[in-house]
């Protein structure tokens, strides 16, 4: 069943509001809201003509980029993976627009790749999946799902019998379990190529790596870098020294240390996720910027 305008949330909302202060814009990346539109969960802070309650849907397709306006030609700002959640506010023409429900991030995204789905119970855990026509790994192969696609199956022997197919229990674990070590899930991802935007279907950037890596240690990450610099961890001082796991920042960039001197990250300068000494990096970095790294920061 696709979103259409018949579909209704349980939620329960007053039939009137009050706007209390001043209105205040709130960050567009995570605060939906537009000129004419905004979620019911900002009225009485956010004057706007209309208030929509979201709809929850999920994401049917493989993967779908999350755009900055309703345009395939339009600026990527993330990417929403298969079982994924998606809060629907919105619906015109071809396009849904609202937030990811992991995140809160706010963009538009076609509206076909959304349906209502059962709620996935388990999630890739492999670079890339393959979905087998049968459970049996020299049978065809119907679909290829990335790390961190969602998705509802029954175990039959060493395979995960789902709607689409059989996954083999190697690739993928139930959602309910956690990593031990979130860095160990992003060097599974090394060679991965870079893609502005990307959560790893195809690609993935410095931030989606932190915060898929993160997200299957249980972990919940904000998308962007800055956001993740303000809220992850503690911070450490100048002087203390790092170890596996510590987040290290930049202007606009975000990695992993794998070990007290090496850094792993999605970079554009590679194209890839490698790892490299931190102290190259600051070298590269330090003729354009007097202090490359703006934040070190230790999770609990």
């Amino acid at each position: 069943m696709r979103p259409g305008p018949a579909a209704t949330s349980s939620a329960r909302w007053p039939d009137r509001f009050r706007l209390t202060g001043p209105s205040c814009l709130p960050d567009p990346r995570t605060h939906a809201y537009r000129r004419d539109i905004a979620d019911v969960g900002l009225a009485g802070a956010l004057f706007a003509p209309h208030y929509a309650r979201a709809v929850d849907c999920r994401v049917e397709s493989d993967q779908v980029m999350l755009r900055g306006d309703p345009s395939d030609d339009a600026r990527a700002t993330s990417q929403l993976l298969r079982g994924e959640s998606f809060a629907l506010l919105d619906l015109s023409g071809d396009w849904a627009w609202g937030r990811c429900l992991h995140d809160d991030y706010v963009g538009y995204l076609p509206r076909a790749a959304l349906a209502a789905m059962p709620a996935p119970d388990h999630r890739v855990t492999a670079m890339l999946a393959p979905v087998f026509a049968r459970p049996d790994i020299k049978a065809p192969v119907v679909a290829t799902w990335p790390i961190s696609a969602r998705f509802e199956a029954k175990r039959e022997g060493d395979f995960l019998a789902c709607g689409a197919g059989y996954v083999h229990v190697r690739h993928a674990q139930p959602i309910s379990a956690t990593a031990a070590d979130p860095v160990g899930v992003a060097e599974g991802l090394l060679g991965l190529p870079y893609l502005w935007g990307g959560r790893g279907a195809g690609g993935i950037d410095c931030s989606g790596l932190v915060q898929i890596a993160l997200g299957f240690a249980g972990v919940a990450a904000p998308r962007d870098s800055d956001q993740q610099r303000e809220s992850l961890g503690a911070a450490l001082a100048p002087e203390a020294p790092l170890r596996r796991g510590d987040l290290i920042f930049f202007p606009g960039h975000v990695g992993m240390m794998a070990d007290e001197a090496t850094l792993l990250h999605a970079t554009a300068l590679w194209m890839a996720v490698v790892r490299e000494p931190l102290a190259d990096v600051v070298a590269r970095l330090a003729p354009d910027l007097p202090e490359p790294i703006v934040a070190r920061r230790r999770l609990a």
